[in-house]
């Protein structure tokens, strides 16, 4: 099986400056997505320092060294943004989530910190892979609030886990089976926040990676998106002897817009 990806970023309709960041090294089967925080210096320098790490990978056929490459890519990150946060006042801590999706032939894995998300698609059911590392989300399986209160919940935007918050970083890391009509969703939240999985299943179903990217941006658009939006969709070629590393599409966008947040977990 060989992958192809489409991506996007956006920075919405409110914020001033986009502090998403992704990567895609759809060579080496690696995929991620990053969401700053913390103002929009710290937050830029955050999540571009953690999606370079991943950039710079170096192929390895093995996808268990690979894992473990993207692990200590995103450990050194960390370090470095630990170290840098002395030079940023206390509102301004650079912070960055981040998930990573890795493909080897039918093997798979995930790696993450925050509540940026991966979905599957598999036999027209979508299912979200990863688990927030989020407040609500504790509170959700603590019993505490519904899953349905969460996203309205006053402290929703704060997140547990973080790369650049504290040293050492707390990474999940799961394996999965990878199968030829799978197909992948890798997204900061601001798009979960404003599609449904149904709503996500329905678009994905469209057999073109690049549409289905522009149809799931629209859609965050289109409901006010207030957050920067950044989605990669992964999904497999279907004639691997025309695949290259340039298949994949990029489209990056950029507005001006009215507001940003300073750095209190909230991403």
């Amino acid at each position: 099986m060989t992958f192809k990806s489409s991506a996007t970023t956006h920075v919405g309709m409110v914020r001033k400056v986009n502090q998403d960041s992704y990567a895609e090294r759809t060579d080496i089967g690696v995929w991620a997505v990053a969401d700053g925080m913390g103002g929009h210096e710290a937050g830029e320098v955050a999540s571009v320092m953690v999606t370079d790490s991943i950039k710079n990978l170096q192929p390895n056929g093995d996808i268990a060294e690979m894992v473990q490459a993207v692990e200590q890519s995103i450990m050194d990150a960390n370090l470095q943004l630990t170290q840098q946060a002395a030079s940023y006042d206390s509102q301004r801590v650079p912070g960055s989530t981040i998930v990573v999706l890795i493909i080897n032939g039918d093997q798979g894995a995930l790696v993450w910190a925050g509540d940026s998300r991966i979905y599957r698609r598999r036999d027209h059911v979508v299912t979200q892979l990863t688990r927030d590392h989020s407040h609500v989300q504790d509170l959700v399986e603590q019993g505490v609030i519904l899953e349905s209160e969460a996203e309205s919940h006053p402290m929703a935007n704060v997140i547990t886990r973080a790369v650049g918050i504290s040293e050492p970083l707390e990474l999940d890391t799961i394996w999965i089976d990878v199968r030829p009509d799978d197909q992948f969703l890798l997204c900061s939240d601001g798009l979960s926040r404003l599609v449904n999985n149904d709503e996500l299943e329905s678009m994905m179903a469209n057999k073109d990676s690049e549409e289905v990217t522009q149809s799931l941006l629209h859609t965050a658009l289109v409901r006010g998106a207030r957050d920067n939006v950044t989605l990669i969709c992964v999904k497999n070629c279907a004639d691997a002897d025309t695949f290259s590393a340039d298949d994949e599409t990029t489209a990056v966008h950029d507005t001006s817009s009215l507001d940003d947040s300073v750095f209190n977990f909230d991403d």
